[in-house]
């Protein structure tokens, strides 16, 4: 049994509508709280936005019966507030514990004081959420903010595109580190399933993961010598060799005692198959980092960048460099985002080995279907293609999309243009709205898995919508506030 939001108050419960919410706060969270209460004033907005969230209840399920779960507008508030502050799970769960205002916004009053919630409940229930439920949701927000907002700058809208990089969370990848990982996880998952059927093949698991840390330490600290002696660079050479030797030969011990382990102990319950398969995936990421490191280090050959994987719990990371001063790479994707210019995001995109140049219509095309009045859009030179340019010209009616290279006479009149440059000037505001999601949650993705990256992505974009709509109410307030201060002095 699963609510959207319970319409019966309890005693000492403030309605959403009455809650006070600090206008002379300059912090994140007065101002998401306003958006997320004007959400839920517009009573036309809100059901729609209800709608939306009903179809994260499976279908078959009964609304009316069964162990009561948690509130879905709970869920949207805790999400958007987790990534807009750049919380983990533990600090939000102190805070809707404990925060006064934010425990009002999720519906709780002062007799409520012993309802908290655990750890594993806000993050199974925050997990439901989809990037397709928040992407409609975010549709219905940035509409809204188009009312709210001065009406002047949404008659015809004018986007501007961009991509940046979001971080995975995961340490510098070198295939000795990724193997250690990789027979670490081996270890303990062959240990796990051992004592499941209470075996004693893997007593001293705490002790091999010990002695193979020894190996890799070994190997890692052995560097190649800078001498100019001859003999002192082949002895090194010789010593690293024979480290990595030591060190690929022992996991390959583990891997087949693994192996032994998967064929000999059945799996037939759902948590020793998902242990198996688990089981077989690192023992496939331990093979194909014993065969790379035999590669480099043994036989001298160079790895193709395409056949490295520079994580083994986040295989969807990717080496990314811009040529950024001071950043030489970046691990984790691209996320391309088209905001207007007012500041909301429209729409954006999780870019899984793509560059800018292959999105930049399909971006476009997205954005339309969801506001139709898009007329315009500037880009930056990565995302030229004369492809691209025909193709948006056909659909766009302002369009500011500088060439890479040398341009002819009907370029460079084109782009010498007075309309060319005033939108070209404004397209470098797309920045601030980078530094934004940046500031609130999209520095480095804490969620685990593509579909975990893709949900991060979409609450941290709509959180920053509903920040944007609750600055500017809070501004209207204040100017208000001050207005009935003036007359009263």
């Amino acid at each position: 049994m699963r609510k959207i939001f319970d319409p019966q108050m309890s005693f000492g419960q403030t309605p959403i509508d009455h809650i006070k919410i600090d206008m002379r706060s300059r912090d994140e969270i007065p101002k998401l709280l306003l958006g997320l209460q004007h959400i839920y004033c517009n009573l036309e907005l809100r059901q729609e936005v209800f709608k939306v969230l009903e179809t994260m209840v499976p279908q078959k399920t009964n609304a009316k019966t069964g162990r009561p779960g948690m509130d879905l507008w709970k869920i949207l508030v805790a999400g958007t507030i987790r990534i807009n502050c750049n919380w983990d799970y533990d600090k939000l769960r102190e805070i809707i514990n404990n925060h006064k205002t934010i425990r009002q916004m999720l519906g709780h009053g002062m007799m409520d004081d012993d309802m908290t919630y655990p750890l594993q409940t806000v993050k199974d229930n925050i997990s439901l959420l989809t990037p397709e439920i928040l992407d409609k949701i975010n549709t219905l927000v940035v509409e809204e903010g188009h009312k709210v907002l001065p009406k002047k700058k949404h008659q015809n809208l004018m986007g501007r595109c961009d991509s940046f990089v979001v971080e995975t969370d995961v340490h510098y990848p070198t295939d000795i580190n990724l193997l250690f990982d990789a027979i670490r996880k081996t270890i303990r998952l062959a240990t796990l399933m051992s004592q499941s059927q209470r075996k004693t093949l893997w007593r001293q698991y705490e002790y091999n993961i010990r002695s193979f840390k020894k190996l890799f330490r070994r190997a890692q600290q052995l560097k190649r010598s800078t001498s100019k002696d001859e003999k002192k660079k082949v002895i090194r050479e010789k010593l690293i060799i024979n480290a990595h030797k030591i060190y690929i030969e022992a996991a390959q011990g583990y891997i087949q005692k693994s192996i032994w382990t998967l064929d000999n102990i059945g799996s037939t319950d759902p948590l020793s198959l998902a242990r198996a398969q688990a089981l077989e995936n690192f023992i496939s990421h331990a093979k194909r980092q014993i065969n790379q490191i035999h590669q480099r280090v043994i036989q001298g050959k160079k790895i193709p960048h395409q056949d490295k994987v520079f994580s083994i719990f986040q295989p969807h990371t990717e080496w990314i460099s811009k040529g950024k001063a001071g950043v030489p790479q970046e691990l984790g994707l691209r996320v391309c985002i088209l905001e207007d210019q007012s500041g909301l995001i429209l729409h954006h995109r999780v870019m899984e080995k793509e560059t800018d140049d292959k999105i930049a219509v399909s971006m476009v095309e997205s954005a339309l279907k969801k506001f139709p009045n898009l007329k315009g859009c500037s880009f930056d030179k990565g995302f030229y293609s004369p492809s691209n340019k025909k193709e948006l010209k056909t659909f766009l009616k302002t369009l500011v999309l500088p060439k890479k290279g040398k341009r002819n006479k009907a370029e460079h009149k084109e782009e010498t243009s007075e309309e060319f440059i005033r939108f070209k000037r404004k397209h470098s505001a797309v920045e601030s709205a980078v530094n934004g999601l940046e500031n609130h949650g999209l520095d480095r993705c804490l969620d685990h898995g593509i579909h975990g990256f893709k949900r991060y992505i979409s609450l941290a974009v709509l959180s920053r919508n509903l920040q944007i709509i609750g600055h500017n109410i809070q501004q209207k307030k204040m100017k208000q506030l001050q207005r009935s201060q003036r007359k009263a002095a």
